[in-house]
C-alpha cells in the first residue's frame, strides 16, 4: 500500500507535472498563429475550422522540434525535472585519414572533436517528442485542474451552499456534510493521481525519443574509449616521471647522508642531482595538472635520447654503476619514437634501482635504419643493503611498458637472464633520415 502511494508523496513527481504543464503553456503563442488561417476562411463548417486548427498547432510544434537547439534544451529540462538520465548530445570525432589510421601513440595530443549536429532522425524523434510533451500536458493540466478546482469547491457544500462544478455539461455535486468533504478528499487525490500518470508517461517517453540513438551511442562509446586512453596516457607519465624521480632521489640522499662528512664533493653532487631530477618531476606534474585541470599547460616536457647521458649521470649520482652501449646514431631518432625511448629505458633503469642487488647496470641502444633496439641488464638477488619493502611498487611499471611498445608496434621481452641477472629488450621498428 505504501509503495503505491509513494510516488504521490515525491516532489519530482510534481517537477514533472509542472514540466508537462510548462510545456502546454508554451504552446499557447504557437495555438494563436494557428487561429488565424481560420479566421479567415469563417463559412466554413466549426468541425472544419477546429480541425485545421489542430492541424496547423502540430504543425508549427513539429517545426520547432526539428530546430537543432530545441533537442539540447529539451534534454537539459527532462533531466532536471523528470530525473531521468540523459547524456548530453556528443560530438562527431573526424574519421582520421588512411594514411594515419590506427591507435594514436602515446604522448599523442587527442583529435578535436567536430561540432555536434543532431541527425534527420534525432530531430524527428525530438519533434514527436514535443508533440506528445504539449499533447501530455494540455490532457493532464486539464484533467488534474478541473479536479482540484471540484476539491477546492465541494467542500462548501458543509456549509449547506449550493456548490458543484460543471464541465462539457456534465455537473458534479455532492449533497449532504461528509460526503462532500469525502468527494473533495476524492478530487485531489485524483488530481495527484493524474500528475502521478503524465510525469510517468514522459519519463517513459523521455529515453526513447531524447535518449541517444544509435549513432549517439557509438559516439559516446568513441568519447569514453579516448577519455580512458588520454587518462591511461597521463598515468603513464606521472609513473614513469615521478616514480623514478623518487626512488632516484630516495637513493640519491641516502647516499648523501653516508658521505656527507668523509666526501662533500660527492654529497653535494648528489644533492645537486636531487635538485635537478626534481625540478624535472615538477615540470611533467604541472603539464599533467594542466590537462586534467582543462587548462593550457603549456607544451609537454619532451624528454628523449638526446637525455639519456644527463639519465644516466643522474644514476651515478645515486651510487649505481652504469655501463652504457651505444651503436648506431641514436640521436637521429627523432619525435614520438625517441621520447617514448628515453621513457622506455627510464622505467627499466628505475626497476633496475628498485630491485637490483648491486653490481653494474648495462644500458644498451643500438639504432640502425630500419629498427631501434633497446636493452636494460642488472643483477638480482639478495645483498643490496634495503630492505624488500622500501620500495613498495604498484605492479604497473612492465603491463605499462609492455603496453607502450604494443602501441608502437614493437617487441618486449622482459625476463630472467641466467639465475643472477634480469633483462629488459625492447624492439621498436624505426625509419632513420637518410
Amino acid at each position: 500500500m505504501f509503495r503505491g502511494i509513494r510516488p504521490l508523496l515525491r516532489g519530482s513527481t510534481y517537477a514533472g507535472a509542472l514540466f508537462a504543464h510548462g510545456g502546454a503553456f508554451a504552446s499557447i503563442p504557437l495555438l494563436v498563429l494557428a487561429l488565424l488561417p481560420v479566421l479567415e476562411w469563417r463559412s466554413a463548417p466549426y468541425g472544419v475550422r477546429a480541425a485545421l486548427v489542430l492541424v496547423v498547432w502540430a504543425a508549427l510544434i513539429g517545426a520547432v522540434g526539428l530546430a537543432r537547439p530545441t533537442r539540447r534544451v529539451l534534454i537539459v529540462c527532462a533531466r532536471r525535472l523528470l530525473h531521468v538520465p540523459l547524456p548530453d548530445p556528443v560530438a562527431v570525432r573526424r574519421s582520421p585519414s588512411r594514411s594515419g589510421a590506427g591507435t594514436a601513440p602515446p604522448g599523442a595530443a587527442p583529435a578535436s572533436p567536430a561540432p555536434a549536429a543532431p541527425s534527420g532522425a534525432d530531430r524527428g524523434r525530438t519533434a514527436v517528442w514535443l508533440l506528445l510533451h504539449v499533447a501530455l500536458g494540455w490532457a493532464g493540466g486539464l484533467a488534474s485542474g478541473v479536479l482540484l478546482l471540484a476539491g477546492l469547491t465541494l467542500p462548501g457544500n458543509w456549509l449547506g451552499a449550493e456548490a458543484g462544478v460543471s464541465l462539457f455539461g456534465w455537473t458534479l455535486r455532492a449533497r449532504g456534510g461528509w460526503g462532500s468533504w469525502a468527494a473533495a478528499l476524492g478530487c485531489l487525490l485524483l488530481a495527484a493521481v493524474v500528475c502521478v500518470a503524465v510525469t510517468g508517461a514522459l519519463r517513459w517517453l523521455a529515453p526513447r525519443l531524447l535518449g541517444p540513438s544509435s549513432a549517439e551511442r557509438l559516439a559516446l562509446a568513441a568519447e569514453r574509449e579516448l577519455l580512458l586512453a588520454e587518462r591511461n596516457r597521463l598515468a603513464h607519465e606521472l609513473h614513469d616521471s615521478i616514480g623514478h624521480t623518487l626512488t632516484a632521489a630516495t637513493i640519491q640522499a641516502a647516499v648523501a647522508g653516508e658521505v656527507l662528512s668523509a666526501d662533500p664533493v660527492a654529497a653535494r653532487a648528489a644533492l645537486r642531482s636531487i635538485e635537478e631530477s626534481a625540478r624535472a618531476a615538477l615540470e611533467d606534474l604541472d603539464y599533467v595538472l594542466g590537462v586534467l585541470r582543462e587548462e593550457k599547460s603549456g607544451t609537454a616536457p619532451t624528454r628523449t635520447l638526446a637525455d639519456l647521458p644527463e639519465l644516466l649521470d643522474r644514476l651515478r649520482h645515486a651510487g649505481a654503476e652504469v655501463v652504457p652501449e651505444l651503436t648506431g646514431e641514436p640521436a637521429q631518432v627523432q619525435g614520438t619514437l625517441s621520447r617514448a625511448a628515453y621513457r622506455i629505458l627510464q622505467e627499466g633503469l628505475t626497476n633496475a634501482l628498485r630491485h637490483g642487488a648491486g653490481g653494474p647496470i648495462e644500458v644498451r641502444v643500438a639504432a640502425a635504419p630500419d629498427g631501434l633496439e633497446l636493452g636494460v641488464v642488472n643483477r638480482t638477488g639478495a645483498g643490496t643493503g634495503r630492505s624488500p619493502g622500501a620500495f613498495p611498487t604498484s605492479g604497473h611499471g612492465l603491463p605499462g611498458l609492455a603496453e607502450r611498445v604494443r602501441l608502437l608496434h614493437g617487441e618486449f621481452e622482459a625476463g630472467p637472464d641466467g639465475p643472477y641477472h634480469w633483462r629488459l629488450t625492447v624492439r621498436l621498428p624505426v625509419r632513420l633520415p637518410a
